[in-house]
């Protein structure tokens, strides 16, 4: 029987490069990065594509012959010396680029690995990044591709950054304050359960279109977390909880004294503030004999840095190092469709300005210029829009340093309930330091103005 080609984004993280070292046997997997591998004939476990997932054309390619998906990208580190943009902004967009391509390809199921959400909160109240999880996962079943998603707290494994963070606390405090807060139930999953729950719902399709909580076979607290990785280490440790310590003093202090960065830090202080339990349902009734934290913690520490290898990378091409990419997120309550939106900020921009800005059409060209100065030239691209996207390349302009490679989007997400502002691959005429002090922050404002307009306009 032929085995199933599975396409794996975010396949060089943690999770990515362990399904790939425990089930290269069952599946022909592609496997896509950012930088391009280095062919090795004795790597036999992945076929390697470099994809630039911003870019649908580049997703496609990546996806080429995929039957499944599993998507585990999560604030990707920027591509562009300068990204303006929030992480929930970026992952709206890329999520989006994967949906429309996984679609396009003709994907039988994408699999999605996210987090748990709190079972004692309404959805207004959930954090920046846990709200960020549940957009995606509307998002990638926004053009009718079959998604489980699959909501997991902390897995814990060698190489996981939660659980290495966890680690290092315990290994170098000699006492551990804990919040009120850490004493919320939580609910940890071996990173072995992980892997085989992923490979159970991969084109199972009773489990598509289906939302899925997983953990371990015990919930557990932080600070028993740290209790148990500190007799796993045979260490004694002083471990008080305290009444007053802010989620912002919390994640300066993990980030300083784990040496991890903010961005790893704050999703995981954001979410231990919340009760986050698995709900019992089918797919951890097969799984029975599921590992608790004691034992994956132990399991963690003895595979401690065997983090499966990756082939070499090569060097990436001598390229512009001054690239832009910015992704703004504009309110859009009428759900207009990206065509009007595009249109409406080409009527608008010249208003706004009070004609100091105008904007010449000429067929697909657009040519946004001051007393008939030519500042920045779009060419439509119909062939690759339509009311969900209105795709422009950036062609001339004395702000264009680079012509024919930049690109301005709008794209409707969420069903129409936003709209994305994003301009890719830009590289500026200006001089660095002047633009990110002049044009970088103008544009962003403009398009905060824009998106209050549109917020205000009927339908």
């Amino acid at each position: 029987m032929e085995k199933p080609t599975l396409v794996i984004a975010g396949a060089t993280g943690f999770l990515g490069r362990w399904f790939i070292e425990r089930y290269h046997h069952d599946y022909h997997i592609i496997a896509l990065s950012r930088s391009a591998m280095q062919f090795d004939p004795s790597y036999g476990k992945a076929e390697w594509r470099q994809v630039e997932l911003y870019s649908i054309t580049s997703t496609e390619s990546g996806l080429r012959g995929a039957d499944y998906a599993l998507y585990l990208v999560h604030s990707m580190a920027p591509s562009a010396r300068l990204s303006q943009g929030s992480f929930e902004d970026t992952d709206l967009l890329l999520a989006d680029n994967f949906a429309i391509a996984a679609r396009n390809q003709g994907l039988q199921q994408i699999v999605f690995v996210g987090g748990l959400l709190p079972d004692d909160e309404p959805p207004e109240n959930y954090s920046r990044h846990l709200a960020s999880r549940r957009e995606v996962e509307l998002t990638l079943a926004s053009t009718g591709v079959p998604v489980t998603s699959l909501r997991a707290g902390i897995i814990v494994g060698a190489g996981g950054s939660s659980f290495r963070m966890i680690d290092r606390l315990v290994s170098r405090l000699p006492v551990l304050i804990c919040p009120a807060w850490c004493q919320s139930a939580t609910h940890p999953i071996a990173l072995a359960d992980t892997l085989r729950i992923i490979d159970h719902v991969l084109g199972r399709a009773e489990l598509y279109d289906r939302t899925i909580d997983i953990g371990g076979s015990e919930k557990t607290t932080y600070m028993d977390m740290l209790a148990t990785v500190a007799d796993l280490r045979g260490m004694r440790k002083i471990i008080r909880p305290v009444r007053f310590f802010s989620p912002g003093l919390s994640i300066y202090w993990v980030s300083v004294f784990t040496e991890s960065p903010r961005d790893l830090v704050e999703p995981l202080v954001e979410s231990l503030q919340h009760r986050m339990v698995a709900t019992d349902n089918e797919v951890l009734r097969a799984f029975p004999e599921r590992m608790n934290f004691r034992e994956a913690a132990e399991l963690a520490i003895l595979e401690e840095g065997r983090l499966p290898s990756l082939p070499n990378r090569l060097p990436p091409p001598d390229e512009e190092k001054n690239t832009v990419r910015s992704v703004q997120r504009l309110p859009n309550p009428h759900h207009h469709t990206a065509t009007y939106v595009a249109r409406l900020y080409q009527r608008w921009l010249p208003i706004f300005f009070r004609a100091l800005i105008g904007v010449r059409s000429q067929g697909d060209d657009s040519t946004f210029q001051v007393v008939g100065i030519p500042l920045l030239k779009l060419r439509f691209i119909p062939s690759r829009s339509d009311d969900h996207r209105q795709l422009f390349y950036i062609v001339g302009g004395l702000l264009a340093k680079r012509v024919n490679k930049g690109w301005l989007e709008f794209r409707s997400v969420l069903n129409g309930r936003y709209i994305i502002s994003a301009i890719h691959e830009f590289v500026p005429a200006l001089p660095w330091y002047m633009y990110i002090f002049t044009q970088a922050p103008a544009h962003s404002w403009v398009m905060k103005r824009f998106g209050r307009y549109l917020s205000r306009m009927d339908s």
